[in-house]
């Protein structure tokens, strides 16, 4: 079975955007995992414009399905999840001043740096994941680095969607397959939701994990937390 991942950043972006400690972010991360999620994801950022770095060193200890943390691996991020020795460490190819993740790694260009620090992860005893587009050739450069996982970049699969969804999966369906191929295990994540996840999925079925965010907080404004996450699962079957 796909396991889901719930990414909690907007939540600490609300909390953020008042001050104090409302919404709490551990016990929507609690709350997330007694609903059914199978992991909690979060994307620090060096503004900590959401989660903050202390907030995953008080989460780690709480967490008690996958914690998955996400993020580019400067050097004060590579010291964070080095400390929380998390589940997962997925590396993103984000700026400073990215508003969100908007591509992959070029694992070709960035071998050298990535199977570093690959390595210095996976000695640690983390599992590693690259986030990558939906292009084979990343997915074998990924292995290449040493990569346990790759993160699909699913953006562009979730924008063209509507129009027309068998030409928005094909180039995720034969990223996919490259990752079986080499052995790879595979996650996916960016714009996933109640619209566009089945078919993914019924496409993909092989796929390890999703990672959801923006779009499952939304859905939970009108559902709650847990309907929301019960119809999330519910895609993922």
């Amino acid at each position: 079975m796909t396991k889901l991942s719930v990414n909690i950043n907007k939540v600490a972006t609300l909390r953020n955007a008042r001050g104090g400690n409302n919404p709490n972010v551990l016990t929507v991360a609690r709350d997330a995992e007694k609903f059914g999620a199978q992991g909690i994801t979060v994307h620090p950022r060096p503004d900590e414009r959401h989660i903050r770095y202390q907030d995953v060193r008080d989460l780690r200890p709480r967490i008690t399905t996958e914690f998955n943390i996400e993020g580019n691996p400067i050097d004060s991020f590579t010291e964070l999840v080095l400390e929380v020795v998390p589940t997962q460490v997925t590396l993103v190819p984000d700026g400073h001043d990215q508003l969100t993740s908007n591509h992959g790694w070029d694992t070709i260009e960035n071998k050298a740096f990535l199977t570093d620090i690959c390595r210095t992860f996976k000695q640690a005893g983390i599992r590693t994941s690259i986030f990558v587009d939906p292009n084979p050739k990343m997915v074998e450069g990924a292995k290449a680095c040493g990569a346990d996982r790759v993160e699909l970049y699913t953006e562009p699969y979730a924008s063209g969607y509507a129009q027309n969804r068998e030409t928005a999966i094909a180039p995720f369906i034969a990223a996919a397959k490259v990752a079986r191929e080499v052995e790879l295990g595979l996650n996916a994540g960016h714009d996933l939701s109640l619209e566009n996840l089945a078919y993914y999925h019924q496409q993909i079925p092989w796929t390890d994990e999703v990672s959801i965010g923006h779009a499952l907080i939304c859905d939970a404004l009108y559902l709650g937390l847990q309907e929301t996450i019960k119809q999330y699962l519910k895609q993922l079957k």
